[in-house]
């Protein structure tokens, strides 16, 4: 752990957060104690303020461009299984004191109790401070998108349209607690992403790729935007010579990377902590159980250095970390946020998330990952005598209460006698969570993560997430497609 006054984080939030507005510690002390009445247990301040853009190219001209700032402050008490929450897009003394009033109400009137905040040892930053939004000049960042563009262009002469999207955004979040505590995170976050489409004999396909992290725009050099040009000229142009994918059931390879966003979404939800504690996921009350095949061990990880879905402190002002979910086959952990790990008597995990100071924390994923295994992927594929290798996904959905899942890949092909061979298009994956976890039967030793691409939606809030596995069969797994 590093000393507060090796993290610039917390002096950031202050000169942005408090300073201007006549706002101290102190006054974080007295707004707390407002609201802790005799029967509120728990209360917190979040502010949070941002600068966003967006820059969109398309034929070689750039059709959008935004620019945005957001600040204010979000201020929650809970009273056992209750929870009040105002917010104000003015941060200020008077304002602090209007939301501490609404929320006060949570709980019967009362002797205000003193608190006093203070910045505990904070753990080291997972990224630097960094502004990315000047770290190019306006007309650098078009540049840079006509070479992602011509990049692709150059890749294949059949690209008939190509579209690129850079953005970038830098968070400064201070959280005060009742319990004492205050910590801060600056927070950069950047992304790039190009979508092309191939025409050939009338004929059109559509390819795309990308990626970003907590860095500034310095991660998009040269190298990286040819390998996104290669990715996205490659996967339009495998899905030009598709035939239509057969439908059935058989044994499915997932590859490794951007796949684990199927793991994500049909297993990570399940094993968010609010979902199982009121009993609506298909994984509650399952603790200690075997919840999937030998070697399959699932992990939430927050503490990855620079990745889109990590974060050096969480929404309720929590260092993240490594929490084991699924270990071995057997389910060890659900992520928790600091109100349902109460509640379960538990303790939190550093997986508490909100979109922005408008919005209530909740359990919620960081970068989930499932550990390699022993298997070559080649030795995978080998193992395979008639099947479906689906290499990347498009869109998907799951029932958390049932398990039930459906994604669309974006990129696939069939194997046969062990080889991969033909590429299809119409792939579906069909399934239950919980049951597919059971069907794993090798893993491979290519654990990657993805590009940097994801975001993750629950109950109306968006926040940026990562993903990750190694190369995966798993039997038996339903496929539906448009083929014979």
């Amino acid at each position: 752990m590093s000393h507060p006054a090796a993290n610039p984080a917390l002096d950031i939030a202050a000169e942005l957060l408090l300073t201007p507005y006549g706002l101290t510690t102190a006054s974080l002390d007295r707004s707390l104690g407002q609201i802790l009445s005799h029967d509120v247990q728990f209360a917190d301040l979040y502010f949070q303020y941002q600068r966003a853009e967006s820059w969109s190219l398309e034929e070689g001209i750039v059709k959008a461009g935004s620019f945005n700032i957001e600040q204010g402050v979000g201020v929650r008490a809970i009273a056992g299984d209750k929870t009040a929450f105002a917010y104000s897009d003015d941060i200020s003394l008077a304002a602090l004191g209007e939301a501490a009033k609404t929320v006060r109400a949570i709980g019967a009137q009362g002797q205000s109790r003193k608190t006093r905040v203070r910045s505990p040892g904070l753990p080291a930053p997972l990224y630097a401070a960094v502004d990315p939004l000047p770290s190019l000049p306006d007309a650098a960042k078009i540049a840079l998108l006509e070479r992602l563009e011509q990049y692709a262009r150059a890749e294949d002469p059949r690209v008939v349209q190509a579209m690129a999207y850079l953005a970038s955004s830098w968070d400064v979040v201070l959280v005060a607690r009742s319990d004492g505590h205050l910590a801060a995170d600056v927070r950069p976050l950047v992304r790039l992403s190009l979508t092309v489409i191939l025409e050939d004999g009338g004929r059109r396909e559509q390819g795309s790729s990308g990626g970003g992290g907590r860095s500034d725009y310095a991660l998009f050099d040269d190298a990286v935007l040819r390998d996104y040009a290669r990715r996205a000229v490659h996967q339009a142009s495998v899905n030009l010579s598709a035939k239509p994918a057969p439908a059935g059931s058989m044994t499915v390879v997932l590859g490794s990377g951007w796949p684990g966003i199927l793991l994500h979404e049909a297993i990570g939800h399940g094993l968010e902590g609010d979902f199982n504690r009121k009993g609506s996921s298909a994984f509650a009350g399952r603790i200690g159980q075997r919840v999937a095949a030998k070697g399959v061990t699932v992990v939430d990880d927050g503490t990855l250095t620079g990745r889109r879905g990590s974060l050096t402190v969480d929404d309720e002002g929590n260092p993240t970390r490594c929490t084991t979910l699924i270990e071995d086959g057997i389910l060890v952990g659900y992520m928790q946020d600091m109100h349902n790990a109460g509640l379960m008597g538990v303790a939190p995990t550093g997986n508490g998330r909100r979109e922005s100071f408008a919005h209530l924390p909740m359990p919620r994923m960081t970068n989930t990952l499932m550990q390699a295994g022993d298997k070559d992927p080649a030795e995978i594929i080998a193992s395979v005598k008639k099947g479906l290798y689906a290499a990347n996904f498009g869109g998907g959905q799951v029932d958390i209460t049932s398990g039930k899942f459906v994604f669309s890949t974006a990129e696939a092909y069939l194997i046969e006698n062990g080889k991969i061979t033909q590429p299809v298009k119409g792939a579906t994956l069909i399934g239950n969570g919980p049951d597919a976890l059971t069907r794993v039967s090798m893993i491979g030793n290519d654990l990657a993560l993805d590009p940097g691409v994801g975001t993750c939606g629950k109950e109306g809030q968006s926040v940026p997430v990562g993903v990750g596995q190694p190369t995966l069969r798993i039997d038996g797994l339903t496929v539906g497609g448009t083929g014979g």
